[in-house]
């Protein structure tokens, strides 16, 4: 299965709960997605990543991610707001967006929709059925979905 990922794709996942980060990053190691995983805790630091500015100047240390992985509550700037800033962006909004939140509200997956989110996905509370969530997505989106590359910039 592992050889199937396209494991040069970088993956950015936006969320301030370090349990759901570790969760994460042990469902990545666990379903053998062994692409680069950057981690932000919040979506002002998402933003300043993207955009390569603050403490993400050196676009080496903050490559453009394959697909966000973007949860919804935090502190500072939410994760619709994240969203909406990256699909205004003509340099981001090829981007895929996975939301990856404890929401089920029906409100809030219309709005992420509305707004540009590829997927929608509610955190599964049993680790064997996020691992599965986690799989499926890794599975699809670095080996079925055809993303956009990231333009090198000329020197």
């Amino acid at each position: 299965m592992e050889k199937e990922y396209k494991q040069d794709v970088p993956i950015l996942l936006v969320e301030d709960d370090e349990d759901d980060v570790h969760l994460t990053q042990r469902a990545f190691k666990k379903g053998h997605i062994l692409n680069k995983l950057y981690v932000v805790s919040d979506g002002e630091e998402a933003m300043e990543f993207l955009e390569h500015c603050g403490r993400y100047s050196n676009p080496a240390a903050a490559p453009e991610p394959g697909v966000i992985l973007l949860d919804l509550n935090m502190p500072r700037m939410n994760g619709r707001e994240v969203l909406k800033k990256i699909k205004a962006n003509d340099e981001l909004k090829h981007i895929p967006v996975v939301i990856l939140t404890t929401s089920d509200q029906k409100e809030d997956i219309r709005k992420c929709y509305d707004i540009g989110a590829n997927t929608f996905i509610t955190k599964p509370v049993e680790f064997s059925k996020f691992l599965e969530a986690i799989v499926t997505t890794g599975k699809y989106w670095l080996s079925i979905a055809k993303l956009a590359e990231a333009e090198t910039v000329a020197n």
